[in-house]
């Protein structure tokens, strides 16, 4: 089965990480270097042996593509996973003037009184996101992160590259390409992205009328982080296989530093313990001719019958 590529990486690393300290304090058991393929053609690669919330990876990836940096348009498709490093940049502002918060990446949640406090700031938070462009500007802006890169990247000359755009342009006109290349790792930007990114680089490849990718990541939360990289970019091979007039072919993820946080050995441990069910069925119902145009409400899947979602913390 499909899922069975990623349930080897969870043992492999289980068995056999390496225990290292890490920039969060959480510490994690990590190893370099692992290599994952998934064929698109026996299905779409999403997780059976705990749900993953596709809506949330559908609306992400629109966001990517859109060339969106701010998360008002997340929080518009009730998308809460890039909020952390926002509100850490309004908590640790001069303008907030809230309870203390700055150690909410590290405190448990379990203390129910700083969890009260937190998740009522977190409203404030978010509804000002929402309704004061002013404060969505400032704090909502999570500087030049995929969407600035993929769509917009500067050049020393004060222009910009459209990378995606290139990208299909050359898989429609010259599918033998080596160079259908799209870089999120910009060197001159890391100081002013919220988070540099983890998932760095990636390439496509045409043969026999199919479209494949092969993604490198830097830094794989293996738990909570690569499920969702593996659905994203499988929808997003999907989407431009379909604008170019192919098949889609394979999804290769290759990972390089690929960890389980030492706070999600026992998730771990109860994924391993489920069966993977059949992979569903990916379905785009949209005719737009642009892979720019399609909106959340044109994709979804057909046949997803999985396990209980699994919580973990974050680590920020």
């Amino acid at each position: 089965m499909l899922e069975q590529a990623y349930l080897n990486l969870e043992k492999y690393v289980l068995e056999n990480g390496n225990y290292k300290d890490d920039r969060t304090g959480t510490g994690t058991y990590s190893i370099f270097g692992y290599q994952m393929r998934f064929n698109l053609a026996e299905g779409f690669p999403i997780l059976t042996t705990k749900r993953v919330p596709f809506g949330l990876i559908k609306s992400e990836l629109m966001w990517f593509l859109h060339g969106d940096t701010n998360i008002r348009y997340l929080l518009e498709h009730h998308n809460h996973i890039w909020d952390e490093w926002a509100f850490k940049k309004w908590i640790e502002s001069n303008q907030y003037t809230g309870p203390d918060m700055t150690d909410f990446g590290r405190r448990s949640l379990k203390d129910q009184s700083f969890a009260d406090q937190y998740h009522e700031q977190k409203k404030i938070f978010d509804d000002k996101i929402l309704n004061d462009d002013t404060f969505a500007k400032e704090f909502g802006d999570l500087g030049n992160v995929y969407g600035s890169q993929w769509r917009a990247w500067k050049t020393s000359t004060g222009g910009t590259i459209d990378q995606i755009s290139e990208v299909i342009h050359t898989i429609k006109t010259n599918p033998d390409s080596r160079r259908m290349i799209v870089s999120a790792w910009n060197p001159e930007d890391i100081p002013s992205m919220a988070l540099p990114p983890c998932h760095t680089m990636f390439q496509f490849y045409v043969v026999d009328g199919k479209l494949s990718c092969q993604l490198y990541q830097r830094s794989g939360d293996i738990f909570l982080g690569v499920p969702f990289n593996i659905a994203s970019y499988a929808l997003l091979t999907c989407l431009i296989a379909k604008e170019t007039g192919l098949e889609p072919g394979e999804f290769i993820h290759t990972l390089g530093d690929a960890h389980i946080y030492a706070n999600h050995v026992e998730q771990v441990k109860t994924q391993l313990s489920r069966s993977p069910r059949p992979a569903p069925k990916l379905i785009i119902d949209s005719q737009a001719k642009s892979i720019f145009d399609y909106d959340v409400k044109d994709i979804h899947l057909e046949g997803y019958n999985p396990y209980p979602a699994i919580k973990a913390p974050v680590a920020v």
